[in-house]
C-alpha cells in the first residue's frame, strides 16, 4: 500500500509550517519513526528556504513500503545555484545528502526539481 500526497503552496516563508503539517501527518499515518521524520523536516526547510517569492513550490511527497520518495520544485537555476555552496562549511547538498538516501535533480517543466529518497523504518 502507498500514500500519495501533492500539496502546492505559496514559496514564501510564512506558509512553510503547512508543508511541515502535511509531511507529520503522513508521517504519524505509516508509523514513520521521530527520527526519520525529524531528517525529513530539515531536507524540506532546506529546500524550502531556496525560494522566497511570490510563485508557487509543490511538493510530491509518496510513501511505499519503507521508503519515503518527495519530489519538490520548481526551482530556478539561480535558487539552486547555493546547492553547492552554503552559509559557512554546511553547503545545501550536504544537508540533503546527511538525511536523505538519495538526492536528484531534474530539469522538467521549465524548471529544476528535486527528488530526495529517505529509507524509513517500517
Amino acid at each position: 500500500m502507498s500514500d500519495e500526497i501533492r500539496l502546492t503552496l505559496p514559496a514564501q516563508e510564512d506558509f512553510r509550517p503547512v508543508a511541515h503539517l502535511v509531511v507529520g501527518g503522513l508521517a504519524a499515518r505509516r508509523d514513520v519513526t521521530f527520527e526519520d521524520l525529524e531528517d525529513l523536516q530539515v531536507a524540506f526547510d532546506a529546500l524550502l528556504g531556496c525560494r522566497d517569492d511570490e510563485g508557487d513550490i509543490t511538493i510530491r511527497l509518496c510513501v511505499e513500503g519503507g521508503e519515503v520518495s518527495a519530489v519538490v520544485g520548481p526551482f530556478s537555476a539561480d535558487a539552486l545555484a547555493q546547492l553547492d555552496r552554503g552559509a559557512g562549511d554546511l553547503p545545501l547538498r550536504r544537508v540533503l545528502d546527511t538525511v536523505s538516501d538519495s538526492v536528484v535533480i531534474e530539469e522538467r517543466d521549465g524548471g529544476s526539481w528535486v527528488e530526495l529518497t529517505k529509507r524509513v523504518a517500517a
